[in-house]
This record gives structure tokens, sequence and C-alpha cells, in this order.
């Protein structure tokens, strides 16, 4: 009875001391708390509420050992009480100690089942152990038992972009914001319209977070982001000025201001403020990728190299390398040899510090079976790769193949809509890491995995090391190896990797299709001009419309040769950045001892006025050591004859692969002296230059260039080849 009563005093007066140790913490008087507690337990050893009350106080005064303690010693006491496992197990989250923390949240849920704030902590400690799937059936439980929760939904969009669920996420945030107006979620929802197209609402709502914030750089960033996305890089530019002058110091800000200034071609500019944001921090990868870039641009790709050799200390993701292989390929004075060996080095290197994530695949052996084709890359857009991509997601055999897209791109465009209207499932994956986009297409059971960037665009290098694809191969985006013996194929044809030559610079199988890797479809149908301009004017005008960065020294001494051999000859140079290298170039010819007047050098033109250009000369002269690809279809269609010269890359052959689909090989030369030779004899020959102006459109509408259907079913059987190859091998 004594014992009883007493027991009863003790309770009721550790209660009370609990209950002034609240009162303490509420007033913010967390030692005063930590002692009333204390007190507690020393009235009545063992209490788990006043363990649990301790170590509150303790994690508030900035304690957190002491407060694990305190944790531990009311699970001690009382084994299943959900509110100690559920500040334990959220304090160990915030030590990095997600998988125990995973442990005692469950606990937390299992002991309280309508426990939603263990839910919601529960998903987070998922997501940090990468079961990013439970972690979102975790948020959907709690939402289902608190649907006005907003904190969980805007988690629950969080998690559900990341895994590339992009319209879900949407969904997740107008939920969030119909309970509550938050900017973090405001923010978020903008970055997904945009993303879908919808700049408008995009830009609505960042104008409305600038209207209660007009200080902050971080929104006048973000609106700066949206209107460069649209095209109007005039306003953007002024939204990032204010940024600027808020915070001169934020050296992101200068890459940013680097970026929209190479938009609009003010390299000069651009290359002093990205040379800025790197004496602001040294450890910008992307900055020494923009500076390399601007400088290739600008013809300077030696500059260009040793800036990338500087950056790859402060890269050890691997990505300012890769751009240093991509500029590699426009470098005149590195031999196929050595150029193969740097890429086989890469991907030695890479593979070795970054072992594959998945080795064993659950895809049915069947080598006749329906088969789901993943394809990824960043240009599902605008771009000479989107533009080739689009027969094929137009044409697959659906009964026989599904197609998968995973955009690492953010923007779309109408060509990007269209894509992804076609294909059987969309993932916008540009805000995921490379390890969870391996993991959604892993999971997403992809059969073969095509990758369309490579080296020459965004990097999607780290999901193919990954292996999330039982086949993986690559095609066009980058006309090279690319090092990696995890990417099975590379997709060709014999013109532009002749067998028995193109093998031992390739760490892949070369995967040839019959007829041409490239198939074009005419986005500009502009009429061919009547007659070549050399009937009218009485002298040949030569003209080349490769990027920049592919006019190297070594093809600018062949246009000169070739000029002072043809009396009255002009040269037209379409798309050299206007400033110091229009200069350079103009200032090469003349050294060359080409007269003054002869050479023409533009700098970029809108997409019509350049197919119109193009139909302004006679002849195309291709470039080398890159020679065109995309541009050489694009000339031939405007009824201009290309003469390139091959060479022993890949990526100089790339023209031939497009003349010699169209039985033009009288217009590919295979020394730099014939080169010469034949763009004289041609120039002199305006019988055929007449004939090819009326025919070479006609030519191409009937080859293999442009016959679709046999393009796709060519594609597809060499997708069924690989697929057998892989189920006749071995199980693992």
């Amino acid at each position: 009875m004594l014992r009883s009563l007493f027991s009863g005093f003790s309770r009721r007066e550790a209660d009370r001391l609990i209950e002034a140790g609240n009162r303490a913490e509420s007033e913010g008087k967390a030692g005063e708390a930590c002692e009333l507690y204390r007190q507690a337990l020393s009235v009545r050893p063992g209490y788990a509420r006043a363990h649990l009350n301790l170590g509150v106080a303790l994690e508030a005064a900035g304690d957190a050992a002491a407060a694990l303690g305190a944790y531990r010693d009311a699970l001690a006491a009382e084994g299943a009480n959900p509110f100690a496992h559920y500040n334990l197990g959220k304090l160990l989250l915030t030590r990095g100690e997600n998988a125990e923390a995973v442990r005692h949240l469950r606990a937390a849920v299992e002991g309280k089942p309508d426990f939603v704030d263990a839910r919601v902590v529960l998903a987070s400690a998922l997501e940090a152990t990468g079961d990013t799937e439970a972690a979102i059936g975790a948020l959907e439980l709690a939402l289902k038992q608190r649907p006005d929760y907003a904190g969980a939904w805007y988690n629950h969009a969080l998690l559900l972009n990341k895994v590339g669920r992009a319209a879900d996420a949407e969904t997740a945030l107008r939920r969030m914001l119909a309970f509550r107006r938050d900017d973090a979620a405001l923010f978020q929802l903008s970055k997904l319209l945009r993303a879908r197209g919808a700049f408008d609402e995009g830009e609505t709502l960042l104008r409305e977070m600038l209207g209660r914030a007009p200080q902050s750089a971080e929104l006048h960033v973000a609106l700066y982001e949206a209107l460069k996305e649209r095209g109007l890089h005039e306003a953007a530019i002024a939204e990032l000025s204010i940024a600027l002058e808020l915070r001169p110091d934020w050296a992101p800000l200068w890459l940013m201001y680097a970026e929209v200034l190479k938009a609009l071609q003010r390299l000069p500019e651009c290359e002093a403020a990205a040379r800025r944001a790197l004496a602001l921090d040294k450890r910008l990868p992307a900055a020494y990728r923009l500076l390399g870039g601007i400088l290739v641009d600008q013809l300077r790709v030696e500059e260009a190299l040793e800036v990338y050799a500087a950056g790859k200390e402060f890269d050890p993701q691997g990505h300012v390398e890769t751009w240093e292989l991509f500029a590699l390929n426009f470098h005149d004075a590195i031999s196929s040899e050595a150029l193969f060996g740097r890429h086989k080095a890469f991907g030695e290197r890479f593979e070795s510090a970054h072992p594959p994530r998945f080795l064993r695949f659950a895809n049915r052996r069947d080598p006749e079976r329906p088969l789901r084709i993943g394809y990824l890359g960043g240009d599902f857009r605008a771009h000479p790769v989107g533009f080739a991509f689009l027969p094929l997601v137009d044409r697959h055999d659906r009964a026989a193949f599904e197609v998968y897209c995973y955009s690492v791109y953010g923007v779309a465009d109408r060509f990007t809509r269209h894509i992804a209207e076609r294909a059987d499932r969309w993932r916008n994956v540009a805000l995921v890491p490379s390890t969870e986009i391996a993991d959604i297409i892993h999971r997403d059971a992809v059969d073969l995995l095509v990758d369309l960037s490579g080296y020459g665009g965004i990097p999607t290098f780290e999901v193919m090391a990954h292996r999330p694809a039982p086949v993986q191969a690559s095609w066009l985006g980058y006309l090279s190896t690319s090092g990696l013996t995890r990417i099975d194929y590379r997709i060709t044809d014999a013109f532009a990797d002749p067998p028995g030559m193109a093998e031992r610079f390739h760490t892949e199988k070369l995967a040839r299709l019959p007829h041409s890797q490239w198939c074009y479809r005419a986005l500009v149908h502009k009429e061919v001009p009547a007659a070549p301009p050399c009937v009218r004017n009485g002298f040949v005008t030569f003209g080349a419309f490769n990027q920049s960065a592919k006019i190297s020294a070594t093809v600018r001494g062949l246009w000169a040769e070739i000029l002072k051999r043809t009396p009255g000859a002009r040269l037209l140079i379409v798309g050299v950045p206007s400033g110091p290298a229009t200069q350079m170039v103009l200032d090469d010819f003349s050294r060359h001892g080409v007269a003054p007047g002869a050479v023409t050098v533009t700098p970029r033109v809108s997409f019509e006025d350049y197919f119109g250009t193009i139909g302004s000369v006679d002849i195309s002269l291709d470039t080398t050591p890159y020679s065109g690809g995309t541009t050489t279809c694009d000339t031939v269609w405007m009824g201009t004859p290309v003469l390139t010269l091959t060479g022993t890359r890949s990526v100089s052959r790339s023209a031939s692969s497009v003349l010699g689909a169209l039985g033009l090989q009288e217009w590919i030369a295979a020394t730099p002296e014939e080169y010469v030779a034949r763009a004289v004899a041609f120039a002199g020959d305006v019988e055929t230059l007449v004939r090819l102006r009326q025919s070479l459109r006609p030519r191409m509408e009937a080859s293999p260039l442009m016959d679709e259907p046999r393009f796709v079913r060519d594609m597809e059987a060499l997708y069924r080849r690989m697929w057998r190859t892989w189920c006749a091998k071995l199980s693992p």
C-alpha cells in the first residue's frame, strides 16, 4: 500500500517537474528545462517520459550526443514508445545514420499507425538510403491520413520529379499550394511548368515571388533562366544584371552571364565573364566547360585544351575531361591513334572508379519478343540529333518495339513535345542525378539503351557506365568512340567507318546499318535556285557552312590553295563569330597570299536565311579533320554539291557517309592534294554544276537518306540482332 502511494506521488511530482520543464522550453530556456527533467528523473528514475523530454531539450540546447543517449534511455524504459523511436530516428537521420534511422522510424509508425509526422520523416530517411520508391510510398500513406499536410505534398512532389514523374510532381505541388501559398513550392512549380513548355505561367509565378522579394538575387536569376528558355536573351540579361548588382561576388552569376552572352554570340564579352567567374571561384567545372567552348568556337582549340587541362583538377566526375575529348576531335595536330588512346584511357579510369551497379537483369531472354528501347540524351529538341530522331520515334513498329525516352535537357520546344507525344513513355530527367536516372531506366526494364549524346552535349556517360540495360549502344550524337566498354555497340555505316579500318579506334563493336547512319527529314522546303550563281556571276563561289570550330588551320590552308588556283573565285564562310575570330580567319587567308576581297566571313544566320545562303554558292567545301553531317544533308537538299576530304577518324568521314549514300563518290577526295585538285576542276565544270543544281534534290529524295520506312526497319533489324546476341549469351 505504501509502495503504491509513493509510486503515485513520485509520478505526480515527476509530471509536475516535466510540465515546468515544458514551460521553460516554450520560453526558450533549454538549460533550465534540462535541469527540471533531470530532477524528474531523480524523483522517478527510469521514467520514459522524462528521458524523452530531456532528449528534446538537449537537442534544443545543441547537445545532440546527450540527446541520443536520452532517447535510448527512454526506449530502454519503454521499448515500444513511438515518440522515442521517432525522435531518435529523426536525430539519427540528421547525423547521416540513415539505415538506423529507418529502423526506428518504422518502429514509430508500427507502434502508432496514425503517426503522420513519423511517416514523413521516414520518407526522408528512405530517400537517404537510396530507396526512393519506398519513400514515395511512405508519403502516399501519410497523405491518405492527412490530405491537408502541405509539407508532405511538397516532399512528395520533389520525390516524384526525382524519378522522372514530372506531371505527377506538378499535381502534388498544386495540391500543396491549395493549402499553403509557399514560395519554395511556387519556385519548383515554375521549373516544372517551364520544362513542359508552359513558359507564361512559369514566368508569372516567378514575378509573383519577386513582387514580395525584389532584392532576391536568386529570384532574379530564376527569372533570367525563364526568359532565356524562351529565347528572350536581352530581357534575360537585364534580370541577370540586377542580380549581379545585388551579388557581384557570386561566381555562378558570372557564369550564367557568360552563357547568355554566348547565346547572343557576344563571345569576347562572354570570355571575359567566364574568366571573371573562375577568378572568383576556380572550382567551377562548368566555367571551364564554357570558357573552353568559347575558345573552340573562336578557333582557338589549343587554348581551349589548356583550359580543360586546368579544370580537370576540380572535377572528380570527369565532365571536364569529356569536354576535352570532344575538343580534341577538332584538333588537327593529334593523330587518330593518340585521339583513340585518350578516349580509351579515360574509359579505363572511369570504369575502374565506377563499377557497374547492375550485374543481373530480369529481362526475359526471348530473342523474338517485343523489345523495350530506351533513348537517352539532351537533344530531343531543335537540334541535328533531334531532327534525325524524328523518323525513328514516328515510324517504330509499335507491335515489336516500345519506345522510352529519357531527356536530360529541361526545356521543351515544339520538337520536344512532338517526340514526347510519340514516345510510349516520356521521362524528363533533367533534374535527376545520373545514379537515379540509371535506377529509373533499370526499373523500366529497358532491353536496349541507346545514348544520343556521348561527349558532344549534356553528359550522359555516367548513366551508361552504371549499365542500367543489358544491351547498350550509341548513335549519332558523338561520331567517335566513348572509350567505355559498357557501351556495347556504336551504330554507324560502312562509309563512315569502313570495315577493317575503324575497328581499332573503338572500344565498342561497330554495328553498321546497311545503307546509311543518317536519315534526313527536310524541315525547310525553300525552292532550289534554277541555276548555280556562277552562271550569272561569271565566277565560282565556294561556301563553307559547318560550325566555326571545324574550320581548322589545315582546312584554311587548303581553301587558300583552292582560291589561288581558281582565278576570280570567291569563298563565303558562314557561322564564324564576329570580332577577333573573323579577323583571325581573314588574316590567315591574307598570310596564305589570297587576294583581299576574295573571302567573306559572316556570323550565324537564321534558319531560313541559312538555307537561302546555301543556294547562293556553287560548291560547298567540307571541313577537316571534323567533317559535316546534317549540314552536308542541308546543303545537298538545296542543290549545292559538297566536296569532302576523308580521313582516318570517324568524325572525318561523316560527309563521306552522306555523299556515299547518294552515290557521289567523285565528290569524296582521299588526299589533301586530291581535295584541292577536284575543287579546282569542279569550279571549271559549269555544265556539271548546272546539272547537279537541278538533280541533287530529286536524287536525295530517292536515296536511302530520305527513305524513312527503310531506315527505321534497318535500325530495328540491327536492334534485333543485338538482342539476339545477348539472349544467346550464358546468363551470368
